[in-house]
């Protein structure tokens, strides 16, 4: 493969520091407010990546399903790949990418279970086989016979909601962001690059080098 030809003109947009929020939380708000308005599918579709004591970084893409509190907030299956290594490093980043808008935001922070009110709350609110799957899978585990698998969702599906509760394994995460960088796509990879950094109760804002 030969990718050393594939170039992209970035001139969709442009940050300046006089444009931007103070919070970044409101910044984050107005740019995920300009992408579903530009037609972005999932906007809160977004990149965790996490720390593998064997491998080192891992990532995989998730769903937003909240920001509440100045928190982000996502659910999985603590036993998972990605929950077992948030169990042994409560640290992660969360990477935006809408192409429309030529808009990245990264996102670091530290990140632990939400409560289990939290957790019962949104899974109560699923679509009936979407809680059923939840149920069913393993998830990250070797499928020994996928029939077997397929059987047991099958069987969950035909249960009535109220028959549907929460696995205990099963709930969200809150990230508590410590940084943020937006960066917006310029001409001839002159970007426009801005941190947010907590720094004894205020956010500090600095202009990076693209």
């Amino acid at each position: 493969m030969d990718l050393r030809s594939y170039r992209q003109q970035y001139n969709k947009g442009e940050l300046d520091r006089d444009s931007l929020e103070a919070s970044p939380f409101d910044q984050f708000e107005k740019l995920f407010t300009q992408a579903k308005q530009a037609g972005v599918t999932e906007p809160n579709a977004m990149t965790l990546a996490t720390a593998d004591q064997r491998y080192g970084a891992d990532a995989r893409i998730v769903l937003l399903k909240e920001v509440l509190g100045e928190k982000f907030i996502f659910f999985t299956n603590y036993l998972s790949a990605k929950g077992r290594q948030l169990a042994a490093c409560p640290h992660a980043s969360l990477l935006f990418w809408w192409p429309p808008l030529e808009t990245q935001i990264r996102i670091r922070g530290d990140v632990r279970q939400t409560d289990s009110f939290e957790s019962d709350s949104y899974f109560n609110v699923r679509p009936h086989d979407s809680r059923a799957g939840a149920i069913a899978s393993h998830q990250s585990q070797i499928v020994e016979n996928y029939d077997q698998l397929i059987a047991r969702f099958e069987e969950l599906k035909a249960m009535k909601n109220e028959e549907l509760i929460r696995p205990k394994h099963w709930g969200g995460y809150e990230l508590a962001p410590i940084e943020f960088e937006f960066w917006q796509g310029r001409p001839n990879r002159m970007h426009d690059r801005f941190l947010y950094q907590w720094d004894g109760g205020k956010w500090v804002i600095n202009r990076l080098s693209p």
